[in-house]
């Protein structure tokens, strides 16, 4: 089976190819299937036809979308592209791959539940109410998928992090060793999640053919709930970067042009349920991959 990945230089694109090449050192997890890794420079999604030649050409049954406009703020004055690359590509890969009849597996984002209110952790059902540009794209993405009618699983997730590229966990541990006071905002709380763990789950739902019959939306994180503060105490603690003090502040302390979600826990009963699945506690995984980043630096 062909399997496409798009956005493969990104976080979850890069974590999709450890997975990979995991299995291919795991003789009991060799996978026997083609997994092809594009970026923009080999295909772009806005493009249809170029999309529809790829999924065409390389008889692609599986599409992995890691592919995605993910600035938040900026995505309030850059509305065309943000809609352009979080729902109208979107719909170019579930046309294409429904063509085929293949399968779309998407990440989406706890953004959808912007203005939601209270704190209990988002179920899959609750109604989406985002509250900014990026929320409503990447929603605007899920409702293009539904509308293709292509077999599709979605993956909801939150704070994202890896070894690669521009995110929170490389940002603070740059800042917590060189700077000897940090504000950091205690009144929104989530739960981080370390890519690499979402990309095994979605490898290994391929991997055991377990797509059939269970298409539909999932959340995805880390297990456990933390504040932004919380988890740059960790991150410090971890790193050993013991000589910056940290401190909690409001969210209004930082202007932006966009409402965050203040309580966005997702509630991962349906994921671990349907694919038996174990999903590892946040401080977990957070140590992995600061161990990773310090013995590749």
């Amino acid at each position: 089976m062909n399997i496409l990945v798009t956005g493969a230089n990104g976080q979850l694109g890069n974590c999709m190819r450890n997975s990979v090449e995991k299995a291919s050192h795991n003789e009991q997890r060799a996978t026997h299937n083609t997994y092809h890794f594009t970026d923009v420079s080999e295909l772009d999604i806005t493009d249809a036809e170029a999309v529809a030649k790829m999924v065409r050409d390389n008889d692609i049954k599986v599409i992995v979308n890691c592919a995605a406009y993910t600035n938040v703020d900026k995505a309030e004055s850059d509305r065309d592209f943000a809609e352009l690359l979080n729902a109208k590509a979107v719909r170019n890969l579930a046309d294409a791959v429904k063509a085929n009849d293949g399968t779309l597996i998407h990440i989406s984002t706890d953004y959808v539940f912007g203005g939601s209110i209270g704190n209990t952790p988002r179920t899959e059902e609750e109604p989406a109410n985002p509250t900014g540009v990026y929320g409503e794209t990447k929603l605007n993405g899920e409702r293009q998928i539904a509308d293709s009618g292509v077999k599709a699983l979605i993956f909801r997730t939150a704070w994202l992090y890896s070894e690669y590229g521009k995110n929170f966990v490389k940002t603070m541990l740059s800042l917590t060793s060189t700077k000897p006071e940090l504000k950091v905002v205690f009144d929104q709380v989530g739960t981080p999640t370390y890519a690499q763990d979402l990309a095994d789950t979605i490898f290994g739902i391929i991997e055991d053919g377990k797509m059939e019959g269970n298409e539909g939306i999932y959340h995805y994180s880390n297990e456990g709930v933390c504040s932004w503060y919380d988890f740059t105490k960790a991150i410090a603690d971890i790193a050993g970067n013991h000589g910056c003090d940290i401190q909690p502040c409001h969210s209004d302390e930082f202007p932006s042009p966009v409402t965050r979600p203040s309580y966005s826990v997702l509630d991962k009963t349906k994921v671990k349920e349907t694919f038996g699945i174990h999903i590892p506690y946040w401080t977990d995984s957070l140590r992995k991959c600061i161990q990773n980043i310090n013995n590749h630096a």
